[in-house]
């Protein structure tokens, strides 16, 4: 198969837009002339340019899922004449826009129409047997690509890096963790995070950043309140990218199963992850952080993980 123009589409959450990066790879490496472009969620588009294998970003929202943007998206991608587009997470709206737009090769999932599709492949990700890279790697198997760089990594501007370091403090070893995740069942005791961060800072003399969303601000400071100068809240404070840098600071981050984890193990940096291991398309089997030093806490009901369970990972972690 020859391909000049290739459109991904992945444009959901940021963590699952991570694990897309080996698929953005492997489009790149089996079509080294082809232009690559990639429509992500506008909050992404700055996150989308620290990827090498993307050549251009597209940031595409429709929230009132609107027929009429759909239209106006869809003849803005057919003067593009794009040649392949795959749809990476099934979408009724980029099956009608792909077929709409007269892309000849258009791949995704066998639901939300798609009758659209010219390749697809049953959705079973729901079942949670394999990680959800693998998943996004087996589209490309319906093209003949067959890929073998599983690494996810981003690159992130040193100045950033840089910046990110004045704010945290340079003579600090620092620990990160995220307390929240966006699915409550997913959630270890946020109490656990409070103790976890004293402990922290009175055994091991740390220095501890917060990190999350600006939707977790709230909570964050109200957890997060009496700390002084051995913990720093960035809660809400940064982008994406300048989360990266912040992260890329840090000795390790502590986190569920969240975007942040993903983005940690992007930069390099270890992750102690927190799973349940009881909710099949929610486990680490799918989720995990692909990092070759991400290690998993998993157990059937979260609370029975201890403090000290994750404690001891960590430093366990900063001896080695």
């Amino acid at each position: 198969m020859e391909a000049k123009n290739i459109l991904a589409v992945r444009n959901d959450r940021f963590g699952e837009f991570l694990l897309n990066i080996p698929a953005f790879t492997a489009l790149r490496q089996s079509f080294p002339q082809a232009k690559l472009t990639v429509v992500v969620d506008p909050y992404l588009e700055e996150l989308a340019h620290c990827i090498e294998s993307i050549d251009a970003v597209m940031p595409f929202s429709n929230k009132k899922h609107s027929f009429s943007e759909v239209l106006r998206f869809s003849r803005q991608i057919k003067a593009k004449k794009f040649d392949i587009c795959i749809v990476f997470n099934p979408s009724r709206e980029f099956h009608i826009i792909s077929y709409l737009a007269g892309i000849p090769v258009r791949v995704g999932y066998n639901r939300k129409w798609p009758f659209l599709l010219s390749h697809k492949t049953q959705d079973n990700k729901y079942l949670g047997l394999k990680h959800e890279i693998e998943y996004n790697l087996d589209l490309l198997r319906l093209i003949g690509i067959n890929p073998t760089d599983k690494t996810v990594s981003i690159k992130i501007d040193r100045d950033i890096i840089k910046r990110m370091r004045g704010y945290l403090g340079a003579n600090y070893n620092i620990v990160a963790l995220h307390p929240f995740t966006s699915d409550p069942i997913k959630q270890w005791p946020k109490g656990n995070f409070l103790r976890l961060a004293q402990k922290l800072i009175a055994e091991l003399k740390v220095k501890v950043v917060i990190v999350g969303g600006k939707d977790e601000a709230g909570d964050s400071c109200a957890m997060f309140s009496n700390f002084g100068d051995h913990l720093i809240n960035m809660t809400g404070r940064t982008t994406l990218v300048e989360l990266a840098g912040v992260l890329k600071n840090c000795l390790l981050l502590v986190s569920g199963d969240s975007g942040p984890a993903h983005l940690a193990s992007a930069v390099g940096v270890p992750v102690i992850a927190i799973f349940r291991d009881d909710l099949p398309g929610k486990s680490a089997i799918r989720w995990a952080p692909p990092g070759k030093d991400s290690v998993v806490i998993k157990k059937y009901n979260l609370v029975d993980i201890s403090v000290e369970e994750v404690f001891d990972k960590v430093k366990l972690i900063l001896e080695n």
